[in-house]
């Protein structure tokens, strides 16, 4: 074949022979890989069950399950209109497609413009290459008939692509196109006219219904559909003017635009929902030459706000009052009986639900916190070091504490000491401070409609899911720390020595003692959590744009974001956690000994300088990171494969789509076209039309 360069002339004398011709040529010189002829062969297979003398063939509907899109629904695409394309495939007009037929079929789906390709071939039945004026009419006036809207083909649009009827004046592929395209606009224009009988430029609400479902059914919502009426509304006189057809046609046509406009101006927004000023402005920062008149973006403003905002540009809008107008998919949420409960058995579970999501954050806590806990020991030791202490300074770094406790305190055993009391406490520090954020006070502060929470309430729920684990934190961090100096301090004191276990480190301390630091862990917590939660959010949403289009994390994603938000929470409070550290570890012989959080800031400053503040720095968020990783990616997975068992009405999550092979895109375009004529196309007696252009077909290829 010539290049993509070769003129229309080139383009006419190439396709004058008969679509068999055309096709073998087009294979011969796209031949398509091995591989894609073995799923072809693969779809073939499973599909074709007419068999000719013991060759299979796909009858119409079978051709059908073979190349529809699977995604689909065939909610606005009736499944059979797929038929049309049959007509494409089947060259030898004998009702059955061939594999070699579909291998064709297929290879023709693989070119760019394989949607126009394939409706020009529908108009083109004589496969001569071009199409003539008696064509062109009879293929669109057997799919228009059941539509009860008339169209006049010697108007003077006509002429000027397709001249006088009876002329010689045809058209070949590059011009079919461009008049496919402003077929539509003159189809709306004389539906208007027809039904405009006294000429007043308006027409009944009922009418306007009648020609939008003729010429857009496909592209529109049930719920879209039902409300054209309404439009009426907008104006004194209860009737549709030709302005308002024409404006509601064009946001039809640039439904992409405005979808891309929405979406834009609702993520700039603070409270995710946007109003006529905010679509403008961002339609004018965004658009270089298309522009949206006030009209036009009233209409929007009318059917996503279901009326309500009819003749009042402040209506504020979220994101999902427009699906339905975006969505020619969209349906209405279900609404499902449920079996009546009764009282106790609501109860029941409103108690049982938040206790089963505490024992999962309680198990996501254990994973993050055994994952990491030679990490911890290593910070715990580098930030009680006093660069006071008389004598030589016992870990020059992390790399040579770690040396050192695996060379002299027993090995990689020496690294968890005292993990099962933190295995123990940690359970439920992390679920308190999961669950309260992800199920009460994030919930009750999350607008309901968006979705969103404000910036403030997002620190607050950290905050407070900070200060409340605080109460489990403090007693399981003293005991924590005593067992993880323990190695260091009975080294210290001898080899006789005996390090003791945690029941013998609470005795010691009794209850007043479990609590000691605690203000500078509070110091500590709040901010981090603050810092951490807030992060994590906005990573989910902003960076890997979670929920949009339905969109859910992957196992990595969650990974990172946790990761990453964890690092400045980590460095950011290090100095809490150093005054935290000193006060709750025992001080030996010749360390200072801090009365409490003021005091320990003070004297480590005076005697250590602003940068022993930041000790173990480092090491926290080496800790903390991948900590945080482990347990917030384990929740949320745990949530998702192990939900509460019992709820009575689960969350219904949105599906994410998966991605469709771009051949079926391509049919389902083609098809997309024709039904721009008329949303009824491909609906008719297929007898009847083909009665209609049977005259056009060469003998050798009758019906």
């Amino acid at each position: 074949m010539s290049t993509a360069s070769a003129t229309d002339v080139d383009i006419g004398a190439r396709v004058k022979s008969t679509i068999r011709t055309t096709a073998d040529t087009l294979y011969t010189s796209v031949k398509p890989a091995e591989n894609e002829l073995a799923r072809w062969r693969r779809t073939f297979e499973g599909c074709a069950k007419e068999e000719v003398e013991g060759k299979k063939y796909l009858n119409p509907t079978q051709f059908i399950d073979a190349i529809a899109p699977t995604d689909e629904g065939f909610n606005r695409i009736k499944r059979e209109q797929y038929a049309v394309l049959f007509r494409v495939a089947d060259v030898s007009k004998r009702g059955l497609v061939s594999f070699e037929d579909f291998v064709v079929f297929e290879t023709l789906l693989k070119r760019p413009d394989a949607d126009y390709q394939l409706a020009f071939s529908v108009f083109d039945v004589d496969a001569s290459g071009s199409i003539d004026f008696d064509e062109f009419k009879n293929v669109l006036q057997a799919n228009l008939a059941t539509s009860g809207i008339p169209f006049d083909f010697d108007c003077d649009w006509m002429k000027l692509y397709l001249g006088k009827r009876g002329g010689r004046h045809v058209v070949a592929y590059q011009e079919f196109t461009q008049l496919m395209k402003g077929f539509q606009g003159e189809r709306l224009r004389q539906a208007f006219h027809y039904f405009d009988k006294d000429d007043d430029g308006y027409i009944a609400p009922d009418e306007f219904q009648r020609i939008i479902i003729e010429v857009a059914g496909h592209k529109l919502s049930d719920s879209v559909l039902e409300r054209l009426p309404t439009l009426c509304l907008m104006n004194q006189g209860r009737k549709i003017s030709y302005s308002e057809v024409f404006a509601f046609h064009n946001i039809i046509r640039e439904m992409d635009a405005v979808e891309r406009v929405i979406q834009h101006a609702i993520r700039k927004s603070k409270d995710g929902r946007i109003s006529v000023s905010d679509f403008l402005d961002q339609a004018a920062n965004t658009m270089r030459y298309g522009i949206f008149t006030p009209l036009e973006v009233n209409i929007i403003w009318h059917f996503a706000s279901r009326g309500a905002a009819t003749g009042s540009s402040d209506q504020r809008l979220t994101l999902a009052d427009f699906e339905a107008l975006l969505d020619a998919k969209w349906q209405p949420p279900a609404l499902t009986s449920t079996p009546e409960t009764s009282k106790s058995e609501h109860f029941i579970h409103d108690v049982l639900e938040p206790i089963y999501d505490f024992a999962q954050g309680g198990v996501a806590g254990g994973l993050g916190a055994y994952a990491v806990y030679p990490i911890d020991l290593v910070k715990t030791r580098l930030q009680n070091q006093r660069s006071t202490v008389v004598g030589e300074v016992l870990y020059r770094n992390a790399f040579d504490c770690v040396k050192k406790v695996y060379t002299n305190e027993g090995g990689v055993r020496a690294f968890y000491r005292g993990v099962m009391p933190q295995l123990v406490g940690v359970a439920p520090e992390k679920a308190i401070k999961i669950t309260i954020v992800n199920n009460i006070v994030r919930q009750r502060a999350t607008d309901p409609e968006t979705g969103a929470i404000s910036l403030p309430w997002e620190i607050m729920a950290g905050g407070t899911a900070g200060a409340c684990q605080v109460v489990v934190t403090n007693p399981l961090e003293i005991v924590k720390i005593r067992l993880q100096m323990a190695g260091e301090i009975t080294r210290a004191e001898g080899s006789g020595a005996v390090p003791r276990g945690a029941v013998h480190v609470i005795r010691q301390l009794g209850l007043v003692g479990l609590y000691k630091g605690a203000t500078a862990c509070l110091c500590r917590d709040v901010p981090f959590s603050m810092i951490y939660f807030t992060a994590y959010a906005h990573l989910k949403k902003d960076v890997f744009h979670e929920g949009r289009r339905g969109k859910v994390l992957s196992f990595g994603e969650l990974l990172i974001s946790a990761g990453v938000a964890g690092m400045p929470a980590a460095y950011f409070t290090t100095p809490a956690d150093v005054v935290k550290t000193r006060l709750q570890s025992q001080a030996r012989a010749g360390q200072t000994v801090y009365k409490g959080v003021v005091d320990g800031f003070s004297k480590i400053l005076t005697e250590e300088g602003p940068k022993a503040l930041f000790k173990g720095g480092i090491a926290r968020i080496i800790r903390s990171s991948p900590q945080f990783s482990v347990t917030l990616t384990a929740f949320e997975l745990l949530n998702k494969y192990f939900p509460y068992p019992f709820a009575n009405q689960p969350v219904p999550t949105r599906p994410t789509r998966q991605p469709t092979d771009i051949s079926r895109i391509r049919a389902r375009n083609a098809l997309r076209i024709l039904l721009d004529c008329s949303s009824g196309f491909g609906m008719v007696d297929q007898k009847a039309a083909a009665k209609g252009v049977q005259q056009y077909l060469p003998k050798s290829l009758g019906m």
